[in-house]
């Protein structure tokens, strides 16, 4: 039922009184201390660790996990939690050596670094290119999908949900990342919340189905019932094999799409830049331990709606013009929750969403303002001209999200979308940043070489299968695609790009430098990658459960 009653609407208010009522008393409790764009921007020394943590998540879970991801576990099951998992592991790595080399050379933005590290023309270049990107592609798609997945929860008009989230997301954001960290906090208490609702009445739904009742007698009958759906490894003969190319998510593709994710984008780096570097390797260890838990609530109510579609409990829900749309699983699910609880998982589906725009939006002025703005259009800025022109930033950014979003076409597939489009650039970025940070002698050129030489790399190898035929790279057993052509997986792509891109780099900085160190080297020394003995036992942990899951699911 595509409605929400009363008990759901009194949830839902509740949830909004209570996130805009903090926002509202953090900003002004925040604002009598420090009113500059470091505060505004990055929230410098005010954000603790686990308000670190929680804005990490709450940035990264939105629309194209809880609907993306769960029509993804419908489709292929357990498989596709690698990208929750292998991000765990991927953030224990970036407390460790990425996050001391940006705090000790005072990096507070990707431009910044490209700046210090390269010239400003790379700097330039690629802030203009970050800022489409996140328009253009991330905040418009986070504002459709999520519009769409409410909707279809609510039964409210598109259009009202689009501008509802839009409003609420620059509310929050206007307060700066003081008030989005700490607002974050309560977002991620509720999509936990509530997406553990919807885990725990899917797995419910199963075991009523087999004459049970309880999680675990769900869980059970989950394993027993659906076991193609708990294999993390796919094998050649796996008609998904293209989507999760077998160990490519250990030991390939899947690296580059976590490391660029979380080490190299501003998104996301930017709630750990304003604190000293204790308090955001913890705030990262929290985000990683939350990583593991996040499957629990995006991945498994989709594989528990593929047992109930398969047993036939679910029917025409499942259908869109007849056909079966794997995106529908996670809202099918939610309204079949009774009163109260729908309003819940309703609440945690929008903070998702919201606290994702939010974050972006911020970065979007983060990067105008101070690398474009600043540094093109007015050099003597004052700090209170800058806020101001940041906060101009975040509403525009928000309106042309709303104004672009419906003419991008990707209603369904939202997930796969953006991880495949993301991954045209990503590996040139990453390697731009890997040896700019771990090796001197890496030039200029070579990082433009990088930018531009692997997005070409990509788009010939996306369509180098539509001119050559490619079958001999896959067994005998490979399903043959319905087209007919065997394209190479984009995970697969994208490790070939980054090979390419760092070789390029590396012989295009021994020509230009053949004995002399690059003088624009970051300051890097090895005491500063030294983890306290807490964070190392953290670490640990997160390996060892880790190494257990993928033991037990392989």
């Amino acid at each position: 039922m595509k409605t929400l009653s009363t008990a759901d609407y009194i949830v839902f208010l509740t949830y909004f009184v209570i996130v805009a009522g903090y926002g509202l008393w953090i900003y002004r409790k925040k604002k009598s201390e420090k009113n500059d764009s470091k505060d505004y921007f990055l929230a410098e020394g005010s954000l603790t660790w686990w308000a670190i943590g929680a804005s990490l998540i709450a940035s990264n879970i939105s629309a194209e996990q809880f609907i993306g991801m769960s029509g993804s576990g419908f489709q292929l099951g357990l498989a596709i939690a690698t990208y929750e998992w292998m991000a765990a592991i991927t953030l224990v790595i970036v407390a460790v050596f990425f996050i001391p080399v940006y705090l000790k050379n005072g990096i507070f933005t990707m431009p910044q670094f490209l700046s210090q590290r390269y010239n400003e023309t790379v700097a330039m270049i690629m802030a203009v290119f970050w800022l489409l990107l996140y328009v253009v592609v991330n905040l418009t798609s986070i504002l459709f999908l999520g519009a769409i997945a409410v909707s279809s929860i609510s039964g409210i008009n598109f259009t009202v949900c689009m501008l509802g989230m839009a409003i609420f997301a620059i509310i929050i954001t206007l307060g700066g990342m003081k008030v989005i960290g700490y607002t974050d906090v309560i977002q991620v208490f509720f999509l936990i919340l509530g997406g553990l609702a919807t885990t725990y009445l899917a797995l419910n739904l199963v075991a009523e189905h087999y004459g049970d009742t309880g999680v675990i007698k769900g869980f059970t009958h989950l394993t027993s019932q659906a076991g193609e759906h708990f294999h993390m490894i796919f094998d050649k003969e796996n008609e998904n094999y293209i989507e999760l190319p077998g160990l490519t998510v250990l030991l390939g593709g899947m690296w580059i799409v976590n490391l660029n994710y979380w080490g190299c984008n501003q998104y996301i780096t930017q709630r750990a830049l304003g604190a000293d570097l204790k308090t955001a390797r913890g705030g990262i260890l929290f985000a990683a331990f939350l990583k593991l838990l996040m499957p629990l609530i995006v991945v498994l109510p989709g594989i528990a709606a593929y047992l109930l579609y398969k047993q036939e409990v679910f029917t025409t829900e499942m259908l869109v013009n007849g056909k079966l749309q794997a995106d529908r699983a996670y809202p099918v699910l939610l309204n079949l929750l009774p009163s109260g609880l729908k309003g819940l998982s309703f609440a945690a589906l929008t903070a998702a969403v919201v606290a994702s725009l939010a974050g972006k939006a911020n970065s979007i002025a983060t990067i105008f303002t101070l690398d474009v703005y600043r540094k093109a259009f007015n050099k003597n800025a004052s700090e209170k001209n800058l806020v101001i022109t940041g906060k101009i930033t975040v509403v525009v950014a928000i309106l042309l999200a709303v104004v672009i979003s419906p003419f991008l076409g990707i209603e369904k597939g939202g997930f796969k979308f953006i991880q495949e489009y993301t991954g045209f650039v990503s590996p040139g970025i990453f390697a731009m940043f890997i040896l700019g940070f771990f090796w001197k002698r890496t030039t200029s050129s070579a990082a433009l070489f990088a930018t531009i030489g692997g997005f070409i790399l990509s788009v010939v190898l996306k369509f180098l299968p539509e001119f050559m035929d490619l079958s001999f790279l896959y067994s005998t057993g490979f399903a043959v695609p319905a087209n007919g052509v065997y394209e190479i997986p984009f995970l697969d792509r994208m490790g070939f790009v980054f090979l390419f891109s760092v070789i390029g780099m590396f012989f295009i900085s021994k020509l230009e430098y053949k004995s002399t160190p690059n003088p624009k080297g970051l300051e890097v020394d090895a005491s500063m990658f030294k983890p306290t003995p807490a964070f190392t036992v953290g670490a640990l942990l997160i390996i060892g459960i880790l190494i257990a899951l993928y033991t037990v699911f392989w």
